[in-house]
């Protein structure tokens, strides 16, 4: 199944709508013989490493397959959060009240380490501090949000609070949820521009981007590490992988890729997006009061905000467990929207498009080093300020500049038997998480 022509705008296209504005440019650096540092990924993680790298005096040169930030940085929704998720874990079963506490606190330090990033390098991405909607698909999940409510506003600092049904007008234009919760530790940007103005950034810096190079093995050699390209080979005093939702290697096989050991531990999970011809302004400030990030609290859910300039719905969710393509995709993700705003029914889509997040087995991200390869990776689709924090925090590993702790770094890091990184079972995990959605709101 595909959009209708009836939903599709005059120059439908199937791209990221933000590269309207800021498409990845094409790189002409050559690859070179020798880097101390080689950084593998050219997403908000490398990007993030390959300038702290730098302002520690470190020579690094930046690796990705296609150009630098093609991949989620510039595909995601642009919403920007502190790893809020993290509260909705057990981890103090899992980890022990201190742990679980480090490992929440630290999560909750990618938000402000984002503003100041952005700040201090003067990166123009439209970004506000607006605040997130977390809307409830039942009863049940408000009163749970409610529970985390002041947990969650002392890790952040901010201030975060409960919206009930009766009120939920005065923060989301719609009647489809049970009220919800708000957390003014958040913020938005336009990804495409945030990753575009990081790797300005850390060429400023004199980190070497190099596009079209494609990784397929690191071996470990006296004094560093031999690293085989598709555009040669090169050599470096360490390695760090930043791979994230795209690890896997060519065609989606673990197999030959930059870490084979890294793959097995994450699912790469497609997640779709569309985004609507403009609209009236008096429509986007009923539908998005305060102009808010909203992402409901569905096992599949939903993710959604206003376009940077308040013209357009922009519009994500999980559409397919399968492989689709973004024209079969957004027909789900057209229905979704209109569940939720009725009066969209007949809004047409201008652009649709997909690109890969990293689960974790734990649901946890982690940095660490294997083989004597670091990595970092599994932001479990809230990667816009933690892939950041992770990749700044693995540069210092790297670099051994790290003063504390990072509660992140070294925690075992859970496959299963037979894993090589492809994850054949997810249609039906998640067909079996939207069954359980339906029974939810059934039984609500």
């Amino acid at each position: 199944m595909t959009l209708p022509a009836s939903l599709q705008a005059p120059g439908f296209v199937t791209r990221p709508y933000w590269w309207d504005a800021a498409e990845p440019p094409r790189r002409e650096n050559a690859l070179p013989a020798h880097s101390a540092v080689a950084v593998v990924g050219g997403g908000y993680a490398g990007l993030s490493a390959a300038l702290t790298l730098r302002r520690l005096g470190h020579e690094v040169v930046v690796l990705d397959a296609e150009r630098i930030g093609w991949g989620a940085s510039s595909r995601n929704g642009g919403a920007v959060s502190g790893g809020l998720k993290l509260a909705k874990t057990d981890l103090t079963k899992k980890h022990g009240e201190a742990q679980a506490n480090a490992i929440m606190e630290t999560a909750a330090a990618s938000f402000p380490f984002i503003e100041e990033l952005i700040a201090r390098e003067g990166i123009d991405c439209d970004y506000v501090r607006c605040g997130r909607f977390s809307p409830a698909w039942t009863p049940a999940h408000y009163e749970g949000m409610a529970a985390r409510a002041a947990r969650l506003a002392q890790l952040t600092g901010h201030p975060t609070y409960m919206v009930p049904r009766e009120r939920q007008r005065e923060a989301l234009g719609s009647d489809h949820y049970y009220g919800g919760m708000i957390a003014e530790g958040a913020g938005s940007l336009h990804p495409g521009k945030y990753a575009r103005g990081l790797a300005e950034a850390a060429e400023r810096a004199g980190a070497l981007l190099v596009d079209g190079v494609r990784v397929s093995g690191i071996r470990q050699q006296a004094g560093g590490f031999h690293i085989a390209t598709s555009q040669g080979e090169l050599t470096a005093d360490a390695v760090l992988v930043a791979t994230n939702g795209y690890t896997r290697g060519p065609n989606g096989g673990s197999a030959g890729g930059a870490m084979p050991w890294l793959a097995k531990r994450l699912m790469p999970i497609a997640s779709y997006i569309i985004a609507t011809e403009p609209l009236p302004v008096e429509t986007i400030e009923r539908l998005f009061p305060r102009r808010r990030v909203v992402s409901d609290s569905r096992r599949v859910l939903n993710y959604f905000r206003c376009s940077p300039d308040g013209s357009r719905v922009v519009w994500g969710g999980r559409a397919s467990f399968r492989d689709a393509t973004p024209e079969q995709a957004a027909p789900a993700l057209h229905a979704s929207m209109t569940t939720v705003f009725p009066e969209l029914k007949d809004i047409r889509v201008t652009h649709a498009w997909n690109g890969n997040v990293a689960f974790t087995f734990d649901f946890l991200p982690h940095i660490g080093v294997q083989d004597g390869i670091h990595y970092a990776a599994g932001c479990q689709g809230s990667g816009v300020a933690m892939a950041s924090w992770m990749g700044h925090n693995a540069a210092l590993k790297v670099a051994g500049a790290g003063n504390a702790g990072f509660a992140l770094d070294g925690l075992n890091f859970p496959t299963v038997p037979f894993y090589d990184g492809t994850p054949w079972f997810l249609p039906v995990v998640g067909e079996w998480y939207r069954f359980r959605d339906r029974l939810d709101r059934l039984r609500a």
